[in-house]
């Protein structure tokens, strides 16, 4: 029996977070996520049960872009299907791009192989109002470490200090050549603008690689 996944949604469009912000790629958001962060705007209300080879010729459209980010929700709560699809997009020589909230090292784990690139998602508890995931974020980067790995962390007006430098010792702990984005809520919200540069400047004296920057597509307003 065919396996089925849960997708909401297949589009192309451009890359608006981290650094490859600006890349055309071909986006598969996986429906359901194991987190509840109070800034969430990619929460769908429905999707398709699709089986794998659905899900290929649905990718096949945009036939021109060999960049695929498999997003969420959280792709991870899926592995099995996710396995499953990773494995033919890989024969197709697409580049794989994981957009994780850094949670499921154990299922990270299972299909690591198959990815290119990881955007990691740091969730800070005084920016998502939920759920500490600090030991779970550290486990998952050692494993996330052996491919092109970067961490972002979204920044809000009741982000703290504390929860930043605690995300920053826990990227050097792995490697402090790890890039490290920190990612204001709302990309014109001016008083996070003092907020990023002071932080900016405390992660640097721990990391090489410490960049703002905003959400590309809610500022030049594409999907």
């Amino acid at each position: 029996m065919s396996v089925k996944v849960k997708v909401s949604e297949v589009f192309k469009s451009i890359q608006g977070e981290g650094i490859y912000a600006g890349s055309e790629q071909v986006f598969v958001r996986f429906f359901g996520c194991n987190l509840n962060c109070v800034f969430c705007d990619t929460k769908p209300d429905s999707f398709k049960e699709m089986d794998i080879d659905s899900v290929i010729s649905e990718i096949g459209i945009y036939r021109d872009c060999r960049f695929i980010s498999i997003t969420g929700g959280e792709p991870l709560l899926q592995k099995g299907a996710l396995k499953e699809l990773l494995l033919k997009l890989k024969k197709e020589g697409k580049t794989i791009y994981l957009e994780t909230n850094g949670v499921l090292y154990e299922a990270l784990g299972e299909v690591i192989q198959y990815i290119d690139i990881i955007a990691m998602d740091f969730k800070l508890p005084s920016s998502t109002q939920d759920k500490d995931c600090s030991e779970s974020h550290k486990l998952f980067l050692q494993i996330a470490s052996d491919k092109d790995v970067f961490v972002k962390a979204v920044i809000t007006p009741s982000t703290n200090t504390g929860d930043v430098m605690n995300a920053v010792r826990i990227i050097k702990g792995v490697s402090a050549y790890i890039p490290f984005v920190l990612q204001p809520v709302h990309p014109r919200e001016k008083e996070l603008t003092d907020k990023l540069a002071k932080l900016s400047v405390k992660a640097k004296d721990y990391l090489y690689d410490v960049r703002i920057i905003p959400q590309l597509h809610k500022i030049i307003g594409v999907r």
